[in-house]
C-alpha cells in the first residue's frame, strides 16, 4: 500500500505541471509533435514508471480527440487498456440497457490508481473501444499477476471486469476504430520516445555520477551511449515534423514509419543500456537504488516491443514496395 500511495502521489505531482499536463500537450499531427515527444522523454527521464502511465493519459486525450469525443470527466486521469488475450479476454455485450464487460484484461497500468481507461473489447460487431469508469467496471485484481521489478510503480495487474451496463454515449469510435486510426501509429512512435527518455535519463545520471577524472574506457562507453542517444533523438524529430505534414496519413506511410522508429530506438536504447552497465559497471546497479531501477525499469518497458514480428512485418512492407533503399 505504501508504494501504491507513493505513485498515486508522483503521478498527481507530474500532472499538476503546466507544461506537462494532458489538456495542455499538443495533439500528434497538430503541428508540435515535437514538443509532445519532448515531454513524454522528459517524463519518462524522470521515471519510467511515470513516464508510462503519463503516455497512457494523453494518449487517451489523443484518441478521444480523434473520435470527436471529449473526456467524460476533464479532470480524471486516464489509461489505455489495450492488451489482447489469445484466449478469453474482455467482451463486450450489447443489451437493451447498454454494453456489459466482462472478462479480463492484463497489463492495466495504473490498475485502480487512475480515475477512467480507453478498454478495448471483441463484441458481436468486432473490436470495440470503451471509455470507462475504472471505479465502476473492475471488479477485482488478480493477485500478484505482475510481481515486476522493473516498471512496478506502473501497477499493471490483470483486472477483472463486470459492473453497471456502458451506454452509447461512451462507445469510442466504431468497431475497428482503435487499430485502424491514424492515431494509432502516432501513438507508437509517443511510446518510442519513452524508451529514448528512459535511455537519456540513464546516460544523465552516469553523468552526473562520474568523478572528476573518469578513464578512457568509461569516457569510451559514455561516448558511445551520447551517440545512440542523440541518434534516437535525431529520429524522433524526423517522426515528429513527417507527422505534422501529414497528420491523416493521407500517403500511407505512418504504419512503416512506426515500425522503423520503434526498431532503430529499441536497439539504440538496448545498447545505451549495456554502454552504461560497462561504464559504470556493477557498483551504481548495485549501490545505486534509483540507476538501478532505472536499468530495470528501461529493460522491462523495451520488452513491451514485439521485436521479431514488427521487423518481419517491417521487412514485408519494404519487399512488397520495393522503396527500402529510396
Amino acid at each position: 500500500m505504501k508504494e501504491e500511495c507513493t505513485s498515486l502521489s508522483r503521478i498527481s505531482v507530474a500532472f499538476d505541471q503546466p507544461d506537462l499536463g494532458g489538456e495542455e500537450l499538443p495533439l500528434p499531427g497538430g503541428g508540435n509533435t515535437w514538443q509532445r515527444f519532448e515531454a513524454l522523454s522528459r517524463w519518462a527521464g524522470s521515471d519510467l514508471s511515470l513516464g508510462r502511465l503519463a503516455e497512457g493519459h494523453v494518449d487517451a486525450l489523443a484518441i478521444l480527440a480523434e473520435a470527436g469525443k471529449t473526456p467524460a470527466d476533464r479532470a480524471a486521469t486516464y489509461g489505455v487498456w489495450a492488451a489482447r488475450a489469445r484466449p478469453g479476454g474482455t467482451t463486450a455485450r450489447r443489451e437493451v440497457d447498454g454494453w456489459h464487460l466482462s472478462g479480463t484484461k492484463a497489463f492495466c497500468s495504473g490498475s485502480v490508481l487512475i480515475d477512467r481507461a480507453l478498454i478495448t473489447a471483441d463484441t458481436a460487431d468486432g473490436y470495440q473501444l470503451f471509455d470507462i469508469a475504472v471505479a465502476d467496471q473492475v471488479t477485482s485484481i488478480h493477485p500478484d499477476s505482475c510481481p515486476a521489478v522493473g516498471m512496478a510503480d506502473s501497477l499493471s495487474e490483470t483486472l477483472e471486469f463486470g459492473g453497471p451496463p456502458v451506454t452509447d454515449e461512451f462507445v469510442v469510435g466504431g468497431p475497428g476504430f482503435y487499430l485502424d486510426r491514424p492515431g494509432f501509429w502516432f501513438g507508437a512512435v509517443g511510446v518510442a520516445a519513452c524508451w529514448f527518455g528512459g535511455a537519456a535519463g540513464l546516460v544523465d545520471h552516469l553523468v552526473a555520477s562520474l568523478d572528476s577524472s573518469p578513464s578512457d574506457l568509461i569516457t569510451t562507453e559514455l561516448g558511445h551511449a551520447v551517440a545512440h542517444v542523440s541518434a534516437m533523438r535525431r529520429v524522433l524529430r524526423d517522426a515528429a515534423r513527417d507527422i505534422d505534414e501529414d497528420p491523416t496519413d493521407s500517403k500511407g506511410e505512418a504504419r512503416m514509419r512506426a515500425l522503423e522508429v520503434r526498431d532503430t530506438v529499441h536497439h539504440a536504447a538496448t545498447h545505451v543500456l549495456n554502454h552504461v552497465a560497462s561504464a559504470g559497471g556493477a557498483r551504481p546497479l548495485c549501490h545505486d537504488r534509483e540507476q538501478a531501477q532505472r536499468a530495470a525499469d528501461l529493460y522491462v518497458y523495451l520488452a513491451q516491443h514485439h521485436g521479431p514480428h514488427d521487423a518481419a512485418e517491417l521487412g514485408r512492407i519494404a519487399w512488397d514496395s520495393r522503396i527500402w533503399n529510396s
